[in-house]
Parts: C-alpha cells; structure tokens; sequence
C-alpha cells in the first residue's frame, strides 16, 4: 500500500509540473505585422534583415512556410511575421521578394550582422539538428541517489515533434548503485515554433534498471559488484524543459521500479 501512494504522488507531483510548463509557456497573442529590409544573413532556418533604419530583425520559418528561390543575400523583401517567445525572433508566415540584389561591383563590403544575432541565428541551428548527444546529471529519490548519464536525440520522427531519446545513467548513494537504459520517446507540447528559446515536452519509455545493495562494507569489494545485483524493468513517465541553448531540465517517475529509484530531478545540456 505504501509503495503504491509512493507512486501515486509522484505521479501527482508530474501532472502538476506538467501543466506548470503548459501555462507558463503559452505564447501571448499578437497580430502579424510586416517587415521590409535586406536580407543578410541566410540559414536552413533563419533569415536576417537589416531594415531601412538600421535594425536587425531575425526570422525563423512558421510550419510550411518555404523561403522564395529569389530570396537570397542582398534582396530586398517583405516579411509578414508573428511574435514568438522570445522578443528578438519573430516567425515568418509568409515572405515576397520586392528586388533582387544588385549587381557586384567588386568593391561593396559585406554587412556585417551583430554578434547577438549570429549567436542567436547558431542556437536555432543547433536545436534543429537531426542528431544531438547530451550530458545528463541530478538526484534520484527513494532510494536516495546522485546520477551522471549521457543521451541522444534523434528526430523528428512521424512528425515535427516527436523524438527517439535513449539515454543512459550512473547513480551512487550510501546503499545502492545503479546502473540504468532508458529507451524513451519524448513529444514535444505544440505550444510555440521548434525554434522558439524554450518548449515543454512529455515523454514515455521503458527503464532497464541494474541495482547493487551493500549495507555493510566489505573489504576489496568495488561499488558495481556484479556478482551480487538485481535487475527490473519499469516504464518511465516523464516531463520537462529545454531550451534552444541546449539546456534542459526534466523530472522522470517510474512505476514499480523498487529497489530502483522512483522518483528523478534531471538537468542535462544537448550539444
């Protein structure tokens, strides 16, 4: 009975945090407006201008929205754009190219776009990626454990927001050693553009868990003794953050997991 309200208020615990993220991440909502500049800087899935009075104005692509061929560096074209979370990027719904660029004359000098938005620009690229390896670190509750792991993210599968996250964990505590494979599917909550600077996911999967328990210290013994473990299967419930940075934070349950943990606070870094 104990193990099952364990369970029960972590799972509690997950809904509540889960619907946390939902609120705080809904965009506002806001009128599209339009833009007219030059472009340039170009990526897979950005787009700068540089406007007539010399502001910089850094675009992702809404959903099915495809850049025109004539958009290139030195155009001038018309934007027609949404807000997004994050006040310095905005999404394109709709883009017209209004002139093509002129012709070189072997002695104009590049514009040089602003170090903040080329690190913006770098971050999107970086969160769009198909394949990403990360760094994972946190605690373990119940019982108490600290954990190291690695993972990778492969994706978009299906849609443009499911993803494959296998991950792997270390942890150590005073009893136990464990020793965990999390082949997890995470979706990402459609609540604001791939691209914005956060968005809140939920995710499920099995746990291969392998746990060592010494309570009394035995002289020679290493912390992982395989000769004395046992090993259980769970399904892991989980919810979280991340950020275009690459930082991300989560918070995993897993039901009938004992002896293995039950309960886990993660942060971790996407590269």
């Amino acid at each position: 009975m104990i193990g099952i309200r364990q369970h029960v208020r972590c799972s509690m615990f997950c809904l509540y945090f889960l619907i946390g993220l939902i609120v705080a991440i809904q965009p506002a909502n806001a009128q599209d407006e339009k833009v007219t500049g030059t472009v340039v800087s170009l990526s897979r899935n950005t787009m700068t201008l540089r406007t007539s009075d010399g502001r910089y104005q850094l675009f992702t692509f809404a959903s099915g929205v495809q850049r025109p061929q004539g958009a290139t560096i030195g155009s001038q074209v018309q934007v027609t754009s949404s807000a997004t979370d994050d006040p310095a990027v905005r999404s394109a719904s709709e883009i017209t190219v209004l002139q093509p660029p002129p012709a070189s004359s072997g002695t104009s000098q590049p514009t040089v776009v602003p170090e903040g938005v080329r690190g913006v620009e770098r971050d999107i690229e970086r969160a769009a990626r198909r394949y990403q390896l990360g760094v994972r670190a946190g605690v373990a509750l119940d019982p108490e454990l600290v954990l190291i792991g690695a993972s990778a993210q492969i994706g978009p599968f299906f849609s443009r927001d499911f993803f494959f996250r296998p991950n792997v964990e270390v942890a150590y505590g005073e009893v136990t050693a464990l020793f965990a494979v999390n082949p997890e599917v995470i979706y990402r909550l459609p609540f604001d553009s791939r691209q914005g600077r956060r968005s809140a996911y939920v995710g499920i999967g099995p746990g291969f868990n392998f746990t060592h328990q010494r309570f009394q210290g035995v002289a020679g013994s290493t912390r992982f003794d395989f000769s004395d473990f046992s090993a259980d299967s769970t399904l892991n419930i989980l919810g979280g953050i991340r950020y275009r940075s690459g930082l991300f934070a989560e918070i995993k349950a897993s039901i009938y997991a004992s002896p293995s943990p039950v309960f886990r606070l993660i942060i971790g870094y996407n590269f």
